[in-house]
Formats: structure tokens, C-alpha cells, sequence
């Protein structure tokens, strides 16, 4: 065997992760790649196609490189650890960003980097700016805000505001949400897309946006300035101050840049200008510093001229998509407002349903309060009846009574005087009768009267019960059961007397009434009962009497009796007539 034999095999392939503002990538790259090929996976996986714009940057002792596209990737200066980590990020910035950035996935990947800068305080924010970005933030995110969805704590898990504006107010957390919930709620219709682009819009226009520092002396005396390189071109800023350079030079007014080892050269156009020169003491920064100004200078010059094939094509079909997209979120959007009004509708319709069983209920609680009521009215008839016919039965007996002292006063003068005397009482007492008769009769009438008006008010609550149960059973067949009928049968139910007229106040006033007629009826029936027991004794006493003087008074009885049949005594066939008539009133009722 030989010694080659026992040298150990190289890899052929090294891992690589590479981390996104919102993703992390693991790749098998081969030991041969070169930095563009490593790019290009990356942006093939992240289906990202304006790739001037990004780089592969990973940190190299206390500074950061930006990978190499044209050499080796295992030849440059990166981390020795497996798997090497790059960060996938936006090394040049656009002028504009709604007229640049063309793909919806380089405008979210701009916007996760810039918004993590302002949160991280590599960009000063003022801190209303940061309540408006904050709310273009929650859009993208939650998409519209909803009150009955987005409760008061929804923002609580969110990092949205740098700490810097955080302590600079004494402001708690709701504070801050409430703040923020105000201008999220303007956003409503507003796409993650059109959101993400807003924040970018805004925060294109602050200073520190897109600007890249470095510590550089503009003399060997060591004079501390600071660098800015960005798209517009380089800037001179105090160590102090990052917001206002003390001089600019736009890439449209220069001519050269050139470096030897630590010296920087900025030439202009105008030759009568002054050269600028500037030191760096790490060669690794001066070779970031140049790397810089020429990619930004290259963008500068790029965005001056026609786009090409590739940028137009991209620029139409991201066109196409945004229409499509708009289409796709108007029809959606009507869909919503249909879907919504439909709901409205619905809750209507239920709100109406609810308020038309009410009216049911309602109703047939009127209809049991009215069958109560007619029940009460039907037992007042009854009982007026019976009293009609009490009245009836006393005045049949005491017609008889009358008719039986007729016979008995025709024995003696003395006995047809007194027996006068009490058949005018009796007569007396049988008109006081008649006239009551005829009260009752009228009183009874009126009950039949009211009787047949409370049939009628059933009638009406039945035709009223039954028209609301018509109008509601669409509704109740839609949305639920309908409600179960009364437990009496139909027959039972029809001849229930009904009346909505009458209240519990009449109810309880119709039965005192009652009461209290059915009281006088008791006391005149008593009354009327020890009358005629007074009568009975005084005739078993004249019966006697009759019996005693029976044979002495024969002829005095003859006499008596025919004087009692003369029709000059008492008009009989009068008195006859009001009896039968009032026997014949008592009959009908």
C-alpha cells in the first residue's frame, strides 16, 4: 500500500446556513463553489429575482464582509465553523422604494430588515413616526382591525417601538396600544402589501435610512469623523451627530475614488474643487468602504438609464399581479359586504322573529285572560238565571198563597176583612216580586248581552292569534321550531270563550259584583221566607178557627163566598195576567 493510499480523503462538500429576515436555510454546498454560486441557491429558494440589491454578509472578528461572488467561497476570510452562517440581507438601498422595488418578496425583505434597524435603533425615529410605522406594522401583520376580534392585550407579545421612545415618555403599555390601535384602525382596506410599502415610503425619508457607517480621521492628526455611504453618495457626519453631514459629495459629482492602503481619494467632476481625502486604519474597512461606493455608484448609474429586458418584464408582471390581486381583494371586499349585510339581514329577521313570538305570547296570554273572563260572565249568567227562576218559584207561591186567603176570607165578613188586609199585603208583595222579576230579566239580558259580546272578542283574539301565527311561520320555519300548540283539543279550544277586552281589574269588579247580588238575592229570599211562614201560621190559625165555627157559620160562608166572586173585589184576571206574563219572562230566560 502505498502512502497516498493512507492520506485522508477531502471533503467534497462543506454545509452552509444561511439566515433571512424571516427564515433560516441550510445548504450541502460543493468545496469548488464560488461565492455567486452559493448567492444564486439562495436566491433560487427564495424565488427572489432582483438580486442587485442583496449580498451574503457574515462577520469577521469585530467587523462585517459582504461574500465575494467572483472567488472561492472556502478562499475568503469566512467563519471556519460547519455550517458556516451568512445573513441574507439588503446590501444597497433604492432612492425610491416604490418605483425600485418591483417583486412583493423584495418589498417584505426590505421591510423586515428596515423595520428591524429602527426597532434595533440603528435608525433614529422620531417617536411619532414610530406610532405610524408601528400601525403600517400591525396592518401587514393582522391584516384590518376588527373591535370584536382585536381586544384591548392583543399587541402585548409585539415588539413595535424602539426602547428609546419607550422610556422617553411616561407611558404604560396600553398607552402605547391605544395609540397605535387609532391609527391601525385607519388602515382598513389596506393589503400586507400596500402596508409593507407604506412603512417603507415613510422610512425612506428618514436620515439615517440606507446609510452606512464608518469611523475614518480626515488628517494624520487623527481628526475622528464619520463615513456615510448610501445611495445618493458619501457623507461627512461629526462622531456626535449621525443626522446631518457637515459636507456630501453625490455620486453625480464624482469623478474617482481611489484608495492606497489607508488613504481614500474623493475626486469631483469640477476640477476647481478641492480633493477630499481620508484615512482608515483597517484594510479590511477600506476594502468595504470601496466595496460600497462602487455597488452604490454602479445602482446610481443603472437607475439613470433604460431599464433592461429583465427589469421591464419584471416591472409588467408585477404590474399584472397587483391588478389581479386588487381584483382578487375588490371581490373579496364585496364578498365581505354581502357576507355582512347578509348577517345584518339575519339578525333582523331574528330580532323580528323574537319580537313576533312576543307578540304571540302575548296574544295568548290576552286569550286565556279573555276565556277567563267569559267563564266568569257564563257562571254570573248562570247564577241570574237561578235567581230568575227562585224569584219565579216564590212568586207561583205566593200567587198560591194569595189565592188560597182568597178562598178562606169568603167564610166570614171577618175573615174576608182580614183576609183583604193580607191579600193587598200579598198583592203588594207579589208586584214588589214582579218588579224585581223584571229587573232581573233586564239584568239578565245585559248578560246575555255581554256574553255575546265576549264570544265575539274570542272570535276576534282567535282571527288576531291566527293571522300572527300565519306572518311567523316563515320566519319560525327558518330559523327555529315553532312553538307548540296549547295541550286542549281543537274542539276544546274553539269553544273556549274569549275576550281581549277585559283586564284583571274587570274581572275582580265582575265578581264582586256577582257577590254581591248574590248576597241581597239571599237576604230578600230570607225576607221573603219568614213572610210567607207568618202567613202560613196565621192561616193554620184561621183553619182552626174555620174548623170550630163551622157549623154556626154556614150560611155567613155561603154569603161571604159569593160576595168574594163578584168581579167589583179584586181585578183576579189582572193579577193573572202579570203572573203568567212574568212565569213566561222567567220561562224564556
Amino acid at each position: 500500500m502505498s502512502i497516498l493510499g493512507l492520506k485522508k480523503k477531502q471533503p467534497k462538500t462543506f454545509k452552509v446556513k444561511v439566515i433571512t429576515m424571516d427564515a433560516e436555510m441550510e445548504f450541502s454546498c460543493e468545496v469548488k463553489w464560488k461565492g455567486k454560486d452559493l448567492f444564486d441557491l439562495v436566491c433560487r429558494t427564495v424565488g427572489l429575482r432582483e438580486t442587485w440589491f442583496f449580498g451574503l454578509r457574515y462577520t469577521v472578528k469585530d467587523t462585517y464582509a459582504w461574500l465575494k461572488p467572483e472567488k472561492q467561497v472556502l478562499d475568503q476570510e469566512v467563519p471556519k465553523d460547519s455550517p458556516i452562517t451568512f445573513h441574507f440581507l439588503a446590501k444597497f438601498f433604492p432612492e425610491k422604494v416604490e418605483e425600485e422595488l418591483v417583486q412583493e418578496i423584495t418589498q417584505h425583505l426590505f421591510f423586515l430588515q428596515v423595520k428591524k434597524q429602527i426597532l434595533d435603533e440603528e435608525i433614529f425615529c422620531s417617536p411619532e413616526a414610530s406610532v405610524l410605522l408601528a400601525s403600517y406594522a400591525v396592518q401587514a401583520k393582522y391584516g384590518d382591525y376588527d373591535p370584536n376580534f382585536h381586544k384591548p392585550g392583543f399587541l402585548a407579545q409585539d415588539e413595535l417601538l424602539p426602547k428609546r421612545v419607550l422610556m422617553q415618555y411616561q407611558m404604560t403599555a396600553d398607552m402605547w396600544e391605544e395609540k397605535i390601535t387609532a391609527w391601525y384602525a385607519e388602515h382598513r382596506g389596506i393589503a400586507r402589501d400596500e402596508a409593507e410599502m407604506e412603512y417603507l415610503k415613510i422610512a425612506q425619508d428618514l436620515e439615517m435610512y440606507g446609510v452606512s457607517y464608518f469611523n475614518i480621521t480626515q488628517n494624520k492628526k487623527d481628526t475622528d469623523l464619520l463615513l456615510g455611504v448610501d445611495a445618493q453618495g458619501l457623507h461627512i457626519y461629526s462622531p456626535n451627530s449621525k443626522l446631518n453631514p457637515n459636507k456630501s459629495f453625490p455620486w453625480s459629482d464624482i469623478r474617482n475614488i481611489s484608495y492606497s492602503e489607508k488613504e481614500f481619494t474623493i475626486k469631483p467632476l469640477d476640477k476647481k474643487k478641492d480633493v477630499f481625502k481620508f484615512y482608515s486604519s483597517q484594510l479590511r474597512v477600506n476594502k468595504l468602504i470601496l466595496q460600497l461606493c462602487i455597488g452604490n455608484h454602479d445602482l446610481f448609474m443603472r437607475r439613470r438609464k433604460v431599464d433592461s429586458i429583465e427589469v421591464q418584464q419584471m416591472k409588467a408582471q408585477a404590474k399584472e399581479e397587483k391588478a389581479r390581486k386588487k381584483m382578487e381583494r375588490q371581490i373579496l371586499a364585496r364578498e365581505k359586504q354581502m357576507r355582512e349585510e347578509a348577517e345584518r339581514a339575519k339578525e333582523e329577521m331574528e330580532r323580528r322573529l323574537f319580537q313576533l313570538q312576543d307578540e304571540a305570547r302575548l296574544a295568548n296570554e290576552a286569550l286565556l285572560r279573555s276565556e277567563e273572563t267569559a267563564d266568569l260572565l257564563a257562571e254570573k249568567a248562570q247564577i241570574a238565571e237561578e235567581e230568575a227562576k227562585l224569584l219565579a218559584h216564590k212568586a207561583a207561591e205566593a200567587e198560591q198563597e194569595r189565592q188560597r186567603l182568597e178562598v178562606t176570607a169568603m167564610k166570614t165578613k171577618e175573615e174576608k176583612r182580614l183576609m183583604e188586609q193580607k191579600m193587598r199585603e200579598a198583592e203588594q208583595l207579589a208586584v214588589k216580586l214582579v218588579e224585581q222579576s223584571e229587573r232581573r230579566l233586564k239584568e239578565a239580558d245585559h248578560l246575555k248581552q255581554d256574553l255575546t259580546e265576549a264570544k265575539d272578542a274570542e272570535r276576534r283574539a282567535k282571527q288576531k292569534l291566527l293571522e300572527i301565527t300565519k306572518t311567523t311561520y316563515p320566519l319560525i320555519a327558518a330559523y327555529s321550531p315553532p312553538p307548540a300548540p296549547p295541550e286542549a283539543s281543537d274542539s276544546s279550544y274553539e269553544s273556549m270563550p274569549s275576550r281581549l277586552d277585559f283586564k284583571d281589574s274587570d274581572m275582580k269588579r265582575l265578581s264582586m259584583e256577582i257577590e254581591r247580588e248574590r248576597l241581597e238575592y239571599m237576604e230578600k229570599s230570607k225576607h221573603l221566607q219568614d213572610q210567607l211562614k207568618e202567613l202560613k201560621s196565621e192561616i193554620e190559625s184561621l183553619k182552626l178557627e174555620e174548623q170550630q165555627q163551622q157549623a154556626s157559620v154556614y150560611s155567613l160562608h155561603s154569603e161571604a163566598r159569593g160576595y168574594v166572586q163578584e168581579p167589583v173585589y179584586l181585578p183576579h184576571s189582572n193579577r193573572n195576567s202579570a203572573y203568567m206574563s212574568q212565569m213566561a219572562f222567567f220561562e224564556e230566560v
